[in-house]
């Protein structure tokens, strides 16, 4: 019988659920981990217990199942971002989460940019985005940058980890929370990236959210060559999961926060 398995990397914890093909059963483990608020308006997570987390509740489901486990998806908090060192497996210092509020004042200071945003990214100039969250990383964190360094959203740290650092990806939806991303194009913004002066190479190669992401080494009762075939940031992945298949469906997710997201189908909507 063919099982797989789903990681929800959230915000506050992370969940691993295995589901049967035939609809029986499912297995689930769920692990919390720290919120840390080092001055006001700061939101950080460490990386290492996250990873730490998922792991612990991916080995739990893993060792209650004897079938083989056909595939991994994964759903995760998205904007909030990690950066480490490729060689040490080492994060520079926590994560800095998606309700962070540090760079409001640099987004004040970028509004001259706000049409060059809204055109290539669909978004607006606001903190809750990661682009001014890395800037400030690379500004403020001792983080050398060289071909060492990887930059990316929780799906990227943790299929890296999974991948026992074989692959350095993300998918199309966490890539265009990033505010570096050209929704048109699907590739990074030239223009953005250098405005923020991220260097693209520190960011990992994006691919449609059904796709190879790499397979998994063994960690424990978690065994090698599992596909990781599917991720998706969690509230894309929740407008789906509720069902909204048509242009013009829409949900609102009440969790950490309040989400409102709208199918708009094939047709890329004005930026207004």
């Amino acid at each position: 019988m063919t099982v797989v398995i789903a990681i929800d990397a959230g915000t506050t914890g992370v969940r691993s659920r295995a589901v049967f093909a035939d609809g029986s059963k499912s297995i689930s483990s769920y692990r919390e981990f720290t919120q840390h608020f080092p001055q006001p308006g700061w939101v950080e997570h460490d990386a290492l217990e996250i990873w730490q987390a998922v792991l612990a509740t991916l080995q739990e489901v893993a060792q209650q199942i004897t079938q083989t486990i056909t595939a991994i998806g994964i759903t995760n908090q998205r904007e909030t971002i990690v950066a480490w060192n490729k060689q040490t497996g080492e994060p520079y210092g926590n994560a800095i989460v998606w309700q962070d509020r540090r760079t409001a004042d640099r987004c004040v200071e970028l509004a001259e940019y706000l049409p060059l945003v809204r055109q290539q990214t669909g978004l607006v100039l606001d903190p809750y985005f990661s682009g001014t969250k890395i800037e400030w990383l690379l500004a403020n964190r001792e983080i050398r940058q060289d071909d060492d360094l990887c930059i990316g959203t929780i799906d990227s740290w943790l299929i890296w980890n999974l991948t026992g650092s074989k692959s350095f990806v993300t998918d199309c939806t966490n890539a265009s929370r990033t505010m570096l991303f050209d929704i048109t194009e699907l590739c990074w913004s030239e223009e953005l990236t250098k405005l923020l002066g991220v260097q693209p190479k520190f960011l990992p190669e994006v691919r449609a959210s059904s796709s190879d992401f790499g397979v998994t080494v063994q960690h424990g009762s978690v065994p090698a060559g599992i596909s990781i075939s599917g991720v998706a940031g969690d509230q894309h992945a929740a407008l789906f999961g509720q069902a909204c298949f048509d242009a013009g469906s829409t949900k609102n997710t009440y969790g950490t926060g309040s989400f409102v997201l709208m199918n708009v189908g094939t047709t890329l909507p004005s930026t207004n």
